[in-house]
């Protein structure tokens, strides 16, 4: 059953039930591409902008006050959820985001309507362009509803981020004894602590924290009142003021209006900013996650320093098999969200003259990246994180047999001639601790302080009083002719 419905091109059927109208109608029909509705938090966005316009009109006369008030409810209810599945229209759509303002516009219309007494598709005496849309265009309403929407998700996301880095923070505080081979170039280089390997992720992700938090201050910034490019054409010269203040009052958000209504017209910079900062955490998480499955590599031929939680079987021929299942999904999210930062900067530069008409590609894909990130933190903590089992004794077993602690000893012998016990110990299969024991360079004491934890996982001043001790002795001048010949 359908109801008739007239616009500028023609006349058209509309679901006779439905509270959208004829633009939404002819837009679902127009665009459909990805099967994508609008994210649940832009819909909350857009009906909080309608509410506090509605309010702000009526306060400076604009508006009637039943009609006000019957805007005001219809899109209290619109927040709310209650009409969700009538936004039907494809993510991607037309430019500006125009198809999305209507959506809303006669949704928010025919509600009022209705609460008035009035049929669906009457639109009267509220009507979607002359009393929702007032003081307002799509190319101001869609720019601020993205700000908003993108804050409100960043709420979560920043919970989720700081509950990860804080597992970090703990893993390390709980392990800063065990000391373990440090890597590089995936070989083996010098001594470091277990702790001191997870500190690195928490420091990793409190500062993208902070890139995070830095590039949120900027969406405050609001340009509602421009209206089509930023003169305020059909505004009252106080909505502006007024509309961001209500706005902020309604959100919670420090919102304030824009000095230059046509730079948040025309630029859609602050949303790359923000999208640069999802793709520097989406990096961070892909290299610990690369980190992890290394140290988890195994069970028996790999380094298995730890043991990542098992989620699922790994495989689907062979018994047994467990993979790093979640550290690769956090990889393929990671691959997702820097996917999305291209589109939104191939989006954001495509701006022309006074507008911007690529909203909806930013919508999809910003909205898109904070509500993955924010799952794929909480994921990673509570599934794989949390569970970590260290293998203390594969651990000591790698340290006490590999040569690592030779540079330690450098300070005290020299290069030359540690880089001679390191080729010893290689070819010989022994420490680099008991090569040097064998040919008596340092007695037992002092190779303990040289290669203690302290002075080989931190900054420490060569203590000058055993160096000049050490290679004055007969048997350091013993080994350096044995090995370079009599100067």
């Amino acid at each position: 059953m359908t109801r008739i419905e007239r616009d500028a091109i023609g006349l058209l059927e509309v679901p006779l039930n439905a509270y959208y109208g004829i633009f939404t109608t002819r837009a679902a029909k127009n665009f459909q591409l990805t099967g994508q509705r609008a994210p649940r938090a832009y819909i909350q966005a857009l009906g909080l902008v309608k509410l506090a316009c509605a309010e702000t009109n009526q306060g400076l006369g604009l508006l009637d006050e039943t009609v006000s008030k019957s805007i005001v409810a219809a899109a209290q209810e619109f927040i709310e959820g209650k009409f969700d599945d009538q936004f039907p229209i494809d993510v991607i759509q037309a430019g500006a985001g125009t198809p999305y303002n209507m959506n809303a516009n006669e949704v928010i219309a025919n509600r009022a309507n209705e609460m008035l007494g009035q049929p669906l598709g009457t639109y009267s005496p509220v009507h979607q362009n002359n009393h929702v849309n007032m003081s307002q265009s799509s190319n101001d309403v869609t720019p601020t509803s993205l700000r908003i929407a993108a804050l409100l998700l960043a709420q979560p996301l920043m919970t989720a981020l700081d509950q990860l880095s804080q597992s970090f923070k703990e893993f390390a505080f709980k392990y800063r004894h065990i000391i373990k081979v440090g890597r590089t170039h995936l070989e083996d280089a010098v001594p470091m602590t277990l702790g001191q390997e997870f500190h690195a992720y928490y420091t990793m992700l409190e500062k993208s924290k902070r890139r995070i938090q830095f590039a949120a201050e900027e969406l405050c910034e609001l340009g509602l009142g421009g209206t089509a490019l930023g003169s305020g054409i059909t505004t009252h010269p106080n909505f502006q003021k007024k509309v961001v203040a209500r706005l902020s009052k309604l959100t919670g958000f420090p919102l304030k209006p824009t000095e230059d209504l046509f730079e948040t017209t025309s630029g859609m910079n602050p949303f790359v900013a923000l999208s640069g900062a999802l793709r520097t955490l989406a990096i961070d998480l892909i290299k610990i996650a690369n980190d992890l499955k290394i140290l988890n590599m195994g069970p028996l031929a790999g380094l298995q320093e730890i043991t990542l939680p098992e989620v699922e079987p790994g495989s689907s021929i062979m018994p047994g098999k467990v993979n790093p299942s979640v550290a690769e999904a956090v990889h393929m999210a990671g691959y997702d969200v820097i996917a999305s930062d291209t589109a939104i900067t191939l989006a954001s530069q495509a701006g022309q003259l006074q507008l911007n008409v690529m909203t909806p590609l930013i919508i999809k894909h910003l909205l898109g990246s904070l509500t993955l990130l924010s799952n794929t933190c909480t994921m990673f903590r509570v599934d794989c994180i949390e569970g970590i089992v260290v293998n203390d004794g594969t651990i000591k077993k790698m340290f006490d047999t590999s040569l690592v602690t030779a540079t330690a000893l450098n300070p005290y012998l020299g290069y030359e001639v540690t880089a001679e016990l390191v080729k010893e110990a290689l070819s010989s299969g022994r420490s680099i601790i008991d090569v040097t024991r064998s040919h008596n360079l340092l007695e037992e004491t002092d190779l303990a302080e040289v290669l203690s934890i302290e002075r080989t996982t931190r900054p420490a001043e060569t203590n000058a009083i055993l160096k000049k001790r050490i290679q004055g002795s007969a048997a350091y001048a013993q080994f350096r002719d044995e090995y370079f010949g009599k100067k």
